[in-house]
Formats: C-alpha cells, sequence, structure tokens
C-alpha cells in the first residue's frame, strides 16, 4: 500500500496510523510495522495474524451492541486494516473539559466493558484515550490491538485494573469517577462479583511482588 498521500497521526511501538479517505468516505488505515529483529517470513506471519486478529475481535465487539469502528477492508499482504475514521472527541479530553458529565460518562463505559466481558471478550488496553464519545453522543471503544476472545476471569480482571490506573494517572482530580464506572459495571455484568474478586487478587500480587 502507498502511505505518501495520507496523512500520520499516531505512531506507536506496533505501528502507524494514517487519516485517509475510501470510497470517499474519511478513514483511518492502522498499519502493523515489520520488527527487524524477526526473521522476515515469521514476522509478516505474525502481523498477519495480529491483524485479523485485532479486525475480527473489532467486528465481534460490535456484534455484541458495542459502538466500534466500522471495518472497510482488511489487507493481510501489507498487514493493515482500513477503517471508519469515528468522528468525536476521545473520553480523556471529554472528562478534562466537562467534569460535570462524569457521572454520565463513567457509567457509560462501565457499561459497554460489561457488555464486552458478558460477550467473553476483552481489550487488554483500555485506557479513556481509547475511547471516543461520538458527535452522536455514543461512546466508541477503539484499538482493540491487545484484545482477545473467549476469555476467562483473570483476562476481566486485567482490563478492569488497567482502567483503574488509567482513571488514576489520566483523571485524579475525578475521584469518585472509576467507582461510577464499577457501579455500572457491575449492574451489567454477570457473575461481577467473581470479577470483582479477581481484581482485588490482582492488587493483592501487585503489593508483594
Amino acid at each position: 500500500m502507498d502511505y505518501s498521500g495520507m496523512t500520520e497521526i499516531a505512531s506507536g511501538a506496533e505501528g502507524h496510523v494514517f487519516r485517509t479517505t475510501y470510497l470517499g468516505r474519511d478513514a483511518i488505515v492502522k498499519v502493523r510495522s515489520p520488527k527487524a529483529y524477526r526473521i522476515p517470513e515469521l514476522d509478516h506471519k505474525i502481523r498477519s495474524q495480529r491483524i485479523r486478529s485485532e479486525a475480527r475481535i473489532i467486528r465481534e465487539a460490535r456484534s455484541a451492541g458495542i459502538r466500534t469502528p466500522i471495518i472497510y477492508d482488511v489487507d493481510t499482504n501489507d498487514c493493515c486494516i482500513t477503517m471508519e475514521e469515528v468522528k468525536g472527541t476521545t473520553v480523556k479530553q471529554y472528562l478534562d473539559e466537562h467534569p460535570g458529565e462524569v457521572i454520565r460518562i463513567c457509567r457509560l463505559i462501565g457499561t459497554n466493558i460489561a457488555r464486552l466481558h458478558n460477550s467473553k471478550m476483552c481489550h487488554g488496553d483500555l485506557t479513556t484515550s481509547n475511547m471516543i464519545l461520538t458527535d452522536r453522543d455514543e461512546l466508541c471503544i477503539i484499538d482493540f490491538s491487545m484484545g482477545a476472545s473467549l476469555i476467562g476471569t483473570e483476562d476481566m480482571g486485567v482490563d478492569i485494573r488497567l482502567l483503574e490506573r488509567a482513571f488514576s494517572s489520566a483523571h485524579p482530580k475525578l475521584k469518585d469517577a472509576f467507582a461510577y464506572v464499577i457501579e455500572a459495571y457491575c449492574e451489567e455484568k454477570t457473575e461481577s462479583k467473581q470479577i470483582m474478586a479477581k481484581v482485588q487478587e490482582i492488587k493483592d500480587r501487585g503489593r508483594y511482588t
């Protein structure tokens, strides 16, 4: 794929994100970057598998009623996904600018994560920067590159613990924010007591290692 006419908007250890158009629609292209330390054939196989896995989880999450970007194309040769450019504001920015909306937004987060977990999927990198409040006031979850399906209690607990730590670092002034997330999560999540017990176990492990 030729990326010369695209605008790079983000980059990280796993790849690059470009803004482009697809059949006349605003779009995002996410590319898994090659790793020089791996044998080229193995590297391509790993990147291709991960792109397919990410696309599948995004689609499954959408089928479970969670707002995710619409996928337009998956290219396993170039190891990239072309998807909808979701119009809106990151939840991190929105909460920073609208602290009076904390209860509504945090309950929306909790409900959506519970639906994801009820469908046996995890995100793997839950932060308020990986959530967009769309122009239609929907919560859209993005970047499932660390996601997985057919998961158990441990993965769900890790998801929740990661989000708790993300709130502590990104929103230190919103002291009760995460409590609203958990309140809504436990209302929606089946067997939520098991998950919260696992979260506590994960915290306890961190204290003594």
